[in-house]
């Protein structure tokens, strides 16, 4: 079994995981975080996350397989086990907002909220028994005990926080660093209250508040993609910056044609905060899915996110960016088509 430096016994998280540069490629799933992706993110001297979100185990063994034949740097994401309970009336009620939809694509929409946990157990095993460098969990907290065989195994474990309290329940817990997400980050926003909207605070200023309350190592999230931003984020006391939106139009990035596309697009003018796809808060270029559907859509995470991926996998397929989810964080504008490498370079490159 290969054994990682635990974070909890080194004075500096970076050095511990043999970063050179203070930069991570985040953990996109649905498709945009390929092996490709994290090894790219590897060469240029950061770290990058496998996404291990909506894939079986036996898909996650097979790209930890890929880039561990490239790299020993990188890290996976878990989406832990926080559903968002729908009540069966208001998913048939959005279901039925769906249905002119689902008649244009032709594709055909669940009767009943599909609710799972995503492989969470066979995924902690599968990482117990073959380690990587570093787990970071999403959608809520997982047991001391799951934190505690990660760590056994020599993985550093990294909790994704979105405010003090959650960052003062995830120091309870063991947990080795925190993933401090602010809410102008693209794709899902990862709180563990998401009936409550985003607070409105920039990245620095959460990072900030979270540092003075909470004494473990930081890696910060939302909205970055230019070097001033990393400089001022790392100045605010975070160890490293993790960037998603900024990569996405890359060769190595699984992202949708469409998706690349919709963020070159100048007329996308803005994002939105939407829960019209997944039932859970997302930020995603505005498009007439959510200009039609977030006012309508209950909270229900995974229910809305089964029901609406037919739409989305169809609309994808026919080249239809209107009915897709369009995950980009506010600085989606700096989005380019060069080489990861070339992008993650760039935004350290002064530092």
């Amino acid at each position: 079994m290969t054994q990682y430096p635990s974070a909890t016994h080194q004075p500096d998280l970076l050095e511990a995981l043999g970063i050179r540069a203070p930069v991570m490629a985040a953990p996109m799933a649905g498709g945009p975080s390929t092996p490709e992706l994290v090894i790219a993110a590897a060469r240029a001297g950061g770290l990058g996350f496998l996404a291990a979100g909506y894939k079986t185990p036996q898909q996650l063994a097979g790209q930890i397989a890929e880039v561990r034949a490239e790299t020993e740097r990188f890290g996976v994401n878990l989406f832990v086990p926080h559903p968002v309970p729908i009540q069966t009336g208001d998913f048939r009620a959005y279901a039925r907002s769906l249905e002119d939809l689902a008649r244009r694509f032709d594709v055909e929409l669940a009767a009943e909220p599909q609710e799972d946990d995503d492989a969470w157990a066979e995924k902690v095993d599968l990482l117990v028994q073959d380690p990587v460098p570093v787990v970071s969990f999403t959608f809520g907290l997982p047991s001391a005990e799951d934190i505690a065989r990660l760590q056994a195994a020599g993985t550093v474990t990294v909790q994704t926080v979105t405010n003090t309290n959650e960052a003062h329940e995830a120091r309870t817990l063991g947990i080795d660093a925190l993933a401090v997400q602010a809410g102008c980050a693209g794709g899902h926003y990862a709180t563990l209250t998401p009936e409550r909207p985003a607070p409105d605070l920039s990245l620095p200023e959460l990072v900030r508040q979270v540092a003075e309350a909470v004494d473990l190592p930081i890696l910060a999230a939302g909205g970055i993609s230019r070097p001033d931003q990393v400089r001022e984020v790392l100045d605010a006391g975070a160890a490293a910056v993790v960037v998603g939106t900024v990569l996405l139009r890359c060769p190595e990035s699984g992202a949708s044609p469409v998706h690349k596309d919709a963020l070159a697009d100048p007329g996308r003018t803005g994002t939105t905060v939407t829960r019209a796809f997944s039932g859970r808060p997302a930020r995603a270029l505005r498009n007439a899915f959510t200009d039609r559907f977030t006012d309508l859509a209950p909270l229900g995470f995974p229910a809305l996110h089964h029901l609406t991926g037919p739409i989305r996998k169809a609309a994808t397929a026919a080249g239809d960016p209107e009915a897709v989810n369009l995950w980009a964080g506010e600085g989606f504008r700096d989005a380019t088509d060069e080489p990861a490498a070339v992008v993650l370079r760039r935004l350290t490159e002064d530092l």
